[in-house]
């Protein structure tokens, strides 16, 4: 695991030209909330609905928002990606499917989009000549821990649909990285918590549950967790992206630190 604090320094993001797929998301509308508060020329890309509705983005302030271009549209549209990324200098690809359960109701519809959409925003990256490109993968990709902590050379387990398409598209970020020279960088977050994050989620869930209820009701409390706040998630996709050695790389994104489910709610 890189310590991205004493590597990479942050960049002078004023007047970037910056692209942030998936930017409804919860680690995507903080990292909006970071860029434009930096300076960065943001277009925020959510994925389009009849409702007209951004996602998170819509709880940022009022002086953040009216500094975002939002575009909607579906990434598993190539010529509406190419365009999103015309005069780009670097984008953050957080878009994805994440729900493992409704991965296995739905495999087609989460692998045309972490996988295919993937693929589009390579492409796109690889026609338009941008400084970096930071792909989102994800902690599920090595599957149950066979060491601890978990580094980058871990092997990777395809235990879901939704990791197994993960799987996919990071190794199509290699291929893109390897044959075509695209200055792309993956990071990978660990359990990254805090405004915003689902109420499905482990830490949302206890919260929710000592505000009101008398018991905590949860499963196993053994299994161990590296929890990351998600503004030091986010600084860590901006010192990627500052860092020209992260190019071609895999990047772990945590505390370095774990702890069980029963210590969280302790």
């Amino acid at each position: 695991m890189v310590n991205i604090d004493k590597q990479h320094p942050n960049p002078d993001w004023r007047e970037k030209q910056v692209v942030v797929t998936g930017a409804g998301g919860f680690i995507g509308s903080h990292l909006v909330e970071r860029l434009v508060s930096e300076g960065a020329v943001v277009k925020a890309f959510v994925r389009y609905n009849s409702r007209g509705d951004p996602g998170h983005i819509r709880w940022l302030p009022a002086s953040i928002q009216e500094k975002i271009t939002l575009v909607a549209g579906d990434l598993r549209d190539h010529r509406s990606v190419h365009e999103l990324l015309r005069g780009a200098d670097i984008v953050f690809h957080l878009a994805a499917l994440i729900g493992i359960p409704y991965s296995y109701v739905s495999p087609n519809d989460v692998v045309e989009t972490n996988v295919l959409g993937t693929l589009n925003v390579l492409n796109a990256a690889r026609d338009t000549g941008l400084q970096c490109m930071v792909h989102t993968s994800s902690s599920e990709v090595y599957g149950t821990a066979q060491y601890a902590p978990i580094d980058e050379a871990h092997p990777l387990q395809g235990q879901s649909p939704y990791s197994a398409s993960k799987i996919g598209a990071d190794k199509l970020v290699e291929s893109y990285h390897r044959s075509f020279g695209v200055p792309v960088a993956t990071v990978r977050p660990f359990n990254t918590y805090g405004p915003r994050q689902s109420a499905r989620a482990v830490i949302p869930t206890i919260i929710a549950q000592a505000l009101t209820c008398d018991v905590i009701k949860l499963g196993s409390l053994e299994p161990r967790r590296d929890f990351t706040f998600v503004r030091d998630t986010v600084d860590g996709f901006i010192r990627v992206a500052a860092s020209p050695a992260c190019i071609g790389e895999v990047i772990n994104i945590g505390s370095g630190v774990d702890v069980t489910v029963g210590e969280v709610v302790e």
